[in-house]
């Protein structure tokens, strides 16, 4: 059963989370207020942050680093920037 959810990021009703996808607090945001399109949008970004700087995940700084990346993309309205790479306009 799908969920319809407003999502803060696409600014319309869109398809929510099936479930929290990530812990804590910030979960129960993601959870409320994030759609599953603009889910996909910050893990196709999140992946090439990763890629980028070779991050670790394991790490908990590159963790760290990777959710204050996400609170600005999907809460904040910045979009990430990564070297040498051109979004399609």
């Amino acid at each position: 059963m799908s969920r319809t959810i407003f999502c803060t990021f696409l600014q319309r009703d869109a398809d929510g989370q099936d479930f929290q996808l990530y812990p804590g607090e910030l979960g129960k945001r993601i959870f409320n207020e994030i759609s599953k399109e603009a889910w996909s949008q910050w893990m196709a970004k999140q992946t090439m942050l990763i890629n980028e700087k070779k991050l670790n995940t394991m790490n908990p700084d590159d963790r760290k680093m990777l959710e204050q990346e996400m609170i600005k993309f999907l809460f904040e309205g910045h979009d990430i920037h990564i070297d040498g790479y051109t979004p399609e306009k």
